[in-house]
């Protein structure tokens, strides 16, 4: 089985952001639900919520970004 890097998702104090995205992108969140409610034994009713735990994997990841912050030039 493929480990997703995706991991389970946490609540905490929402900021409201309202977002178009394209229809496959949609598709795309919704099988990647799918993919982690087999993977974790926990559903995922809505799939929006997995784009904040995206975007923070994201820019966690991000070497660039994380080098940036080092030597002060990304806002924190």
């Amino acid at each position: 089985m493929t480990k997703l890097k995706l991991g389970p998702i946490t609540e905490d104090k929402p900021i409201k952001v309202t977002l178009e995205f394209p229809a496959a992108l949609h598709r795309d969140l919704v099988a990647y639900a799918e993919a982690l409610a087999r993977e974790s034994g926990q559903p995922v009713t809505d799939p929006k919520r997995l784009i904040v735990p995206m975007l923070e994997r994201f820019i966690a990841t991000d070497r660039g970004f994380a080098k940036l912050r080092r030597i002060g030039s990304a806002p924190h």
